[in-house]
């Protein structure tokens, strides 16, 4: 297994990191554990020595779940992190009441990787009301906490903000090869490199839409390399950045643990010839964009309720991607109230869009094609 010294640490995790959010499930959506159970014992075979949770993933039950399948293996083994939900605690000591509750669920004395978990502009903010780095280096000392850091989920502008805020031990951050210039993206991988600061990465595979496409994209892939699956391309991508340290991946079922186990051992940096590929893929995946919408949100609010960067958002993954179930499940998950058919056609949004796109148009197409018959 491929391991990556965390200099300014040292120490050394395994380069595979295991996601503890999408386990498989039974089909009353609990965890399914004997299957995950398996599943995890077979990275720790392997030498998958990094499980990430949070207090939040499956309801709740992915930290005392994941504490007890990691108490059959030494402590020293593998590295545990797990994540603050900031948007649940309303005051320091709530925070650490909530901290101390994690360790509970998870049986354990203390927690090697601490994330203060999806931090945007807003919750940034409040975790610098609320004190919460002081609280979480008092916990350290206390041996409670090894590493501190954050996990991210907002525009570059904030990731630096909050990158320059503390001396941090790591950083997470969502990076794939189709979003490098969205959240903090590529310009916050440099920043991070150049801070020092290692970098565990989730959604490489972006969600699984990175993990199978159209037949003609899959050819450009298997045309250069045929014995790799395509998932694999998205996560040597990631891994062939120097600074990342950790790749996540929320593993679900067995086939998926065993195609990343292969990946990562022996790991190979993509060539030249198959980082041409990728470009190949990212150019034609993005000319199927529909609109040049950067998810600004200068058009909002909408005096109508409209969610128009996530209208926008969900249109262009329906024609890039062209994986209508996940597509589905989003559309129909978005508020009735928030869709495109509430559009009054005001004008408002288009005086503030910088990319000038024909807003009042292009929301009728959104509403047209995601409510067409194909998704009854």
């Amino acid at each position: 297994m491929e391991k990556r010294l965390m200099e300014n640490l040292g120490i050394s995790p395994s380069l595979l990191g295991f996601g503890c959010m999408r386990f498989p499930v039974t089909a009353d959506g609990k965890i399914d554990e004997a299957t995950t159970e398996k599943m995890l014992d077979r990275a720790m075979e392997l030498g998958v020595t990094y499980y990430d949770t949070a207090y939040p993933y499956h309801n709740g039950d992915s930290e005392p779940f994941v504490g007890r399948v990691l108490n059959k293996y030494d402590r020293s083994s593998y590295f545990l992190a797990t994540k603050l939900p900031i948007w649940l605690v309303e005051s320091r000591e709530e925070a650490e009441k909530k901290f101390y509750e994690q360790l509970e669920r998870l049986d354990k004395e203390y927690v090697d990787f601490y994330l203060i978990h999806a931090l945007d502009k807003e919750r940034f903010e409040k975790m610098k009301e609320l004190d919460i780095v002081s609280m979480c280096e008092d916990l350290r000392s206390k041996g409670k906490i090894r590493y501190l850091g954050f996990s991210f989920h907002d525009d570059y502008e904030v990731f630096e903000e909050i990158i320059n805020y503390h001396h941090w031990d790591f950083c997470q951050i969502q990076y794939n090869y189709m979003d490098t210039e969205i959240q903090a993206g590529d310009k916050g991988y440099r920043l991070a490199e150049e801070k020092g600061i290692p970098m565990v990465i989730m959604e490489p595979v972006r969600g699984g839409l990175l993990s199978g496409f159209s037949q003609d994209i899959e050819d450009m892939f298997r045309k250069v390399n045929p014995d790799k699956s395509v998932a694999s391309w998205a996560l040597r991508w990631v891994a062939s950045h120097p600074n990342v340290k950790v790749v996540l991946s929320g593993m679900s079922d067995p086939a998926q643990v065993e195609d990343n186990l292969n990946t990562f051992n022996n790991f190979q940096p993509l060539s030249d010839k198959e980082e041409e590929t990728v470009k190949q893929v990212v150019d034609t995946l993005r000319a199927r964009v529909q609109n040049r919408c950067t998810g600004c949100r200068y058009c909002m609010p909408c005096p109508q309720g409209v969610n128009i960067p996530d209208s926008f958002r969900i249109w262009n993954d329906y024609h890039i991607y062209q994986k209508y179930g996940v597509v589905k499940d989003r559309w129909e998950g978005m508020k009735d109230e928030e869709k495109p058919k509430n559009c009054v056609e005001c004008g408002a949004c288009e005086e503030q869009c910088p990319q000038k796109i024909n807003i009042r148009e292009d929301l009728k197409r959104v509403q047209a094609e995601l409510d067409a018959p194909q998704w009854k």
